[in-house]
């Protein structure tokens, strides 16, 4: 399918219809027309490329008070799953890339992540904290498959008795549930899966390389059927699009066997911004003048204003209403909630020395 404006194409399973230039270039291009009716044609498939990146630290430290964690891990910088909603795309513009179609197709992947863990817990002044996984991107986007470098971070974090807490929309994390499943027994480990609609068809054109709803839902049972304490985050919720759906999703999960439940609702920083409006305008075109003005309620008349304590949840009637069905929702169905993970049983791996030690 070919958009009638030259600057957006529709590729199937991507998310984005664009490639604009991050916000530090100084240089934008756009498609032209060479006079050959080149733009009439189908747009060329985009294939992923995965490119090693050398890492110094991989613990990212946060003072944030919007997030339950100050530690977190990503393997991956872009994510092939391409939601079109995702906050993280404006941070590839730091790499010189584009966070439309080269977010999602111009992966960054650390080799070495796993060996740089041990060292950094090793240190000497290392005080434990849970460690979240997916705080960004998603740990298990499809790269992870072939990388494995989520699962050799908690092959470490399983060794040392560090908790983690995971986030993630995809099934591939019941690969490691034999890593999950004992580190869940010593209060080390829990899932969040996010469900952000159960409507497939709207998941395909949101989400089109992520799971579907029902294979997530999936998901959920599986790791709680293997005692791992498993949570939903119905994220995010986007007025006059999928916000109907909240109270569906949430007895959704419950059923599916999650102890808990949040959410948060859409946020557009950035050069996020243009790309989610030029996907609705695209699919949507009907209501996208109204998604916007109800996201502009949330934000002070914004597409997003970064203030600690509303930024995730917004402002105003809608805001209001949004958490208030939320909660009465939450509550009628009785989740039993996620248990604080255990950082008393961390113990730093042992150094290698080049002398033997007395004790």
């Amino acid at each position: 399918m070919v958009s009638d404006d030259p600057r957006k194409l529709v590729r199937k399973g991507r998310g984005a219809l664009s490639n604009a230039a991050g916000r530090f270039e100084m240089e934008q291009r756009s498609l032209e027309d060479d006079g050959w009716g080149s733009l009439e044609l189908a747009p060329a498939k985009i294939h992923t490329t995965l490119t090693r990146h050398k890492a110094r630290r991989v613990i990212s430290r946060n003072a944030s008070p919007d997030v339950p964690f100050s530690q977190s891990i990503n393997p991956y910088q872009g994510c092939e799953h391409g939601c079109i909603y995702c906050f993280a795309r404006p941070t590839h513009a730091f790499l010189g890339l584009s966070p439309g179609l080269d977010f999602e197709t111009k992966l960054f992947f650390k080799p070495d992540a796993a060996s740089i863990l041990e060292q950094e817990l090793a240190h000497p002044h290392y005080c434990a904290s849970t460690i979240a996984l997916g705080a960004n991107t998603d740990p298990y986007q499809p790269a992870e498959r072939r990388a494995r470098i989520t699962r050799q971070l908690l092959e470490v974090l399983s060794q040392c008795h560090h908790p983690v807490a995971i986030v993630t929309k995809s099934a591939l994390v019941e690969r490691d549930v034999d890593l999950l499943a004992p580190m869940a027994e010593r209060g080390l480990a829990s899932v969040c899966l996010s469900v952000t609609t159960l409507d497939t068809d709207l998941a395909r054109r949101m989400e089109p390389r992520a799971n579907s709803p029902e294979r997530r839902l999936r998901a959920i049972e599986t790791l709680s059927a293997h005692g791992i304490p498993t949570s939903a985050l119905a994220a995010p919720v986007i007025p006059a699009l999928n916000d109907e759906e909240l109270e569906r999703i949430l007895a959704a999960v419950h059923t599916a066997g999650a102890l808990d439940a949040h959410y948060v609702t859409l946020r557009l920083p950035l050069e996020l911004n243009s790309l989610f409006q030029q996907w609705l305008e695209e699919h949507y075109p009907n209501r996208a003048k109204h998604v916007m003005a109800r996201v502009h309620d949330l934000h002070h008349g914004r597409a997003y204003r970064a203030d600690f304590g509303t930024r995730m949840t917004g402002t105003g009637i809608f805001a209001s209403l949004i958490a208030r069905r939320f909660h009465v929702a939450k509550k009628k169905l009785g989740f039993a909630g996620v248990a604080s993970l255990d950082c008393s049983l961390f113990q730093p791996p042992r150094r290698q020395r080049p002398q033997l030690e007395l004790f």
